[in-house]
């Protein structure tokens, strides 16, 4: 009698917890783009974020079919309280569903760990840093578009294997350029190359002639940029002024956007080589989409944060669908969008993995000579495809707390 009894109060919690999410469900949504507005980072992310983002929204085809899709957008400033205070006015007050962009992997660590806090969803396209589904993993955040361990492993790899042995490293000093700098050091020394020196510089950084000289002395075959957007272009201009490349070393641009490379312009920038997962004139699929974005952001094509913001909705929006609605449970939405594949013209097939790492294919490119460019933005050729299996750290190697251990 005691077991029926314990049976029947069991079966009824269920059914009245089923009841109470089934009644937490709607059919509203508010996406918060959070991102560098207009700093260093602004042309990578930031603005061009906002409008991938509405398009999502638009093209999800859920408002046609009774849902309320919200969007609002702010300026991190590259500072993680100061994202981590919008983020936390935007869920208490805004109840913001889901957090979108994300450059600056110091505010991208703080705002997954908020997420989580306050189970809602982190789509992180902006962020480098491998640790977002490493060690400081969350069942709330998928990092869609590329990370250190993708950047180092890519052009860090390919460089080593063709010749550039010794490597100096010139590292933004916050946590996405440590990150860098650790996995990029990882794959050189993994594939017999030697890190000979390195040295930190600021965020932000206007001047890096101290920081240069020192590479330059250290005769290393390769200097490594472990820094990104105006840094990474200020730091290439004034390697040009100091002749390095023209005297023998070789610069690695370990992060680089198409739009360092249309700020430098392709006299300066040739022959670069670096790693993206996504670049506009890829296929038909990326070139229709590119169409649409340029026709409401005029600087320049979609860089791959703002490839990744579309995407990373486009899928979380499939997600909600085939909930039924939306439950505004961070980790029951991130959970189902782990069961369903990815598939689309951006990014292609992939899949997203326990620790909330999405994987696709990466490519490794090289900047055009002038005279290779046929069209605007026509500024890349690609020397390698590294499949979405080799991408990525392997799943066996994750720290994250999310993984399984056999």
């Amino acid at each position: 009698m005691k077991r029926s009894l314990a049976a029947l109060a069991m079966t009824t919690s269920l059914v009245f917890a089923g009841g109470a999410l089934a009644q937490t469900m709607d059919k509203n949504v508010k996406v918060g783009s959070l991102g560098d507005q207009s700093g260093l980072y602004a042309d990578i992310g930031g603005p061009g974020s906002v409008i991938a983002a509405q398009m999502a929204i638009e093209d999800s085809g859920l408002k046609e079919k009774g849902w309320k899709l919200e969007l609002i957008s702010a300026d991190h400033q590259n500072k993680p309280d100061v994202g981590s205070n919008i983020g936390k006015q935007w869920i208490d007050v805004e109840k913001v569903d889901v957090f979108v962009d994300l450059g600056s992997s110091g505010v991208g660590l703080a705002i997954s760990n908020l997420a989580r806090e306050k189970n809602v969803v982190n789509l992180n396209s902006g962020s480098a840093s491998s640790d977002l589904t490493g060690s400081q993993c969350s069942p709330n955040t998928v990092h869609w578009v590329y990370d250190t361990y993708m950047l180092a492993n890519g052009t860090g790899k390919a460089l080593v294997k063709s010749g550039g042995d010794t490597w100096f490293f010139l590292t933004v000093d916050y946590a996405f350029g440590h990150a860098l700098e650790r996995d990029t050091a990882a794959a050189v020394t993994a594939n017999g190359g030697k890190v000979i020196g390195n040295v930190k510089h600021p965020l932000n950084n206007a001047d890096f002639s101290s920081f240069l000289l020192q590479a330059q002395a250290s005769k290393a075959k390769v200097i490594g940029m472990a820094n990104a957007g105006g840094d990474t272009t200020n730091t290439i201009k004034q390697a040009a002024e100091f002749g390095i490349v023209a005297g023998g070393q070789k610069l690695a641009g370990l992060l680089m956007f198409l739009t360092d490379v249309q700020a430098l312009g392709l006299k300066v920038s040739e022959g670069l080589n670096f790693t993206e997962t996504f670049y506009w004139d890829m296929n038909d699929g990326t070139r229709a989409f590119s169409k649409r974005f340029m026709e409401r952001y005029k600087k320049s094509p979609p860089t791959m944060v703002h490839a990744g913001v579309y995407s990373s909705l486009r899928h979380y929006f499939k997600a909600l669908e085939a909930l039924g609605g939306n439950p505004h449970d961070g980790r029951a939405i991130v959970a189902k969008m782990k069961e369903m594949p990815t598939d689309d013209p951006l990014f292609g097939k992939g899949s997203i993995r326990a620790d909330g790492r999405k994987i696709h294919p990466a490519y490794l490119f090289e900047v055009k000579k002038p005279s290779e460019s046929k069209y605007p933005f026509d500024f890349y050729k690609l020397v390698a495809t590294i499949p979405a299996d080799e991408a990525f750290l392997p799943l066996d190697k994750s720290v994250c707390s999310l993984v399984k251990k056999s």
